[in-house]
C-alpha cells in the first residue's frame, strides 16, 4: 500500500514540475565533485566553489590532482567544512587513481558490472555515506541506484510512509518497491533515469514545500496529504 501511495507522488510530481534532467554537471567527474561538495551545505555554496574550481582547471582528475590540498581548501571554501572536504576529494582520486588507472569510465564500466562492489569500495572512503555513494552511482556511473535524502525522508515521514526513526536502508527499501514493475520490465538504462528524475522531483518539491516546516498549501502532494489524515 504504502509503495503504490509513494508511486502515485512521483506521478503527481511528473505532472506538477515535468523533466528535471538533474544533475547539474558538465561531466561524470564533476557529479562526484558536487556529490562531495553539497554535504551539509547549500547548492548556491558548492556552485561557488566548483566555479573556483573551473578557474583552476581542476574539474577533471589530472586537474584536481595537480593542486595541493591547502590551496584545494581555498577553492572550496564557500562549500564549508573544507578541510574534510578536502582530504576527501583526494582521497576519491587516489582511489580512482589506484583501482581505475584516474579514468571515471573505467569506474562506470566497473559499476554496470558489479553495482554492489563498486558501492563497498565507495563507503569504504572517507567523506563518502550512503547518500553520497548512490548519488555518484546514479548521477556519474549512471547507475540504477536510488537516493535518499533529507526531503525524500521527510515526504516519507510527514505522508505516513514510514515511521519517523526509518533508517536509510528502510526509506530506500520502500522507493524500490514503489519501482518494482519498472525493476523487472525495464532496462537498467530506463531505471536509472527513473530513478534520477525521482530524486530530482523529490528535491524539487522539498524545496518548494516540504522542508524543516511543512508549507503544504499549493503542494502537488497536498491531496495525498488530505486522503492521509481524513
Amino acid at each position: 500500500m504504502e509503495a503504490k501511495r509513494l508511486r502515485k507522488i512521483y506521478k503527481r510530481l511528473v505532472n506538477r514540475f515535468g523533466p528535471q534532467q538533474w544533475w547539474p554537471a558538465k561531466s561524470a567527474f564533476e557529479v562526484v565533485l558536487g556529490a562531495y561538495l553539497t554535504q551539509n551545505t547549500a547548492w548556491t555554496s558548492v556552485e561557488r566553489s566548483i566555479a573556483n574550481l573551473e578557474a583552476r582547471r581542476a574539474l577533471a582528475p589530472a586537474g584536481l590532482r595537480a593542486i595541493d590540498e591547502v590551496e584545494l581548501r581555498e577553492l572550496i571554501r564557500p562549500s564549508g567544512f573544507m578541510l574534510r572536504k578536502a582530504a576527501a576529494l583526494k582521497a576519491f582520486v587516489a582511489f580512482l587513481d589506484t583501482s581505475y588507472g584516474g579514468n571515471m569510465e573505467r569506474l562506470r564500466q566497473a559499476a554496470a558490472a558489479d553495482q554492489p562492489r563498486v558501492r563497498e569500495e565507495l563507503l569504504a572512503l572517507p567523506g563518502v555515506g550512503n547518500e553520497t555513494a548512490d548519488a555518484i552511482l546514479l548521477y556519474a556511473l549512471g547507475a540504477p541506484a536510488l537516493v535518499v535524502d533529507e526531503y525524500l525522508r521527510r515526504v516519507t515521514v510527514r505522508h505516513g510512509l514510514l515511521p519517523e526513526k526509518a533508517k536509510y536502508a528502510e526509506i530506500q527499501a520502500l522507493a524500490e518497491q514503489a519501482f518494482a514493475e519498472d525493476i523487472e520490465r525495464e532496462s537498467r538504462e530506463e531505471l536509472a533515469r527513473h530513478y534520477n528524475e525521482f530524486h530530482a522531483l523529490i528535491v524539487q518539491v522539498g524545496k518548494a514545500h516540504c522542508g524543516r516546516v511543512a508549507r503544504c498549501e499549493g503542494c502537488a502532494l497536498e491531496g495525498d496529504l488530505k486522503k492521509r489524515t481524513s
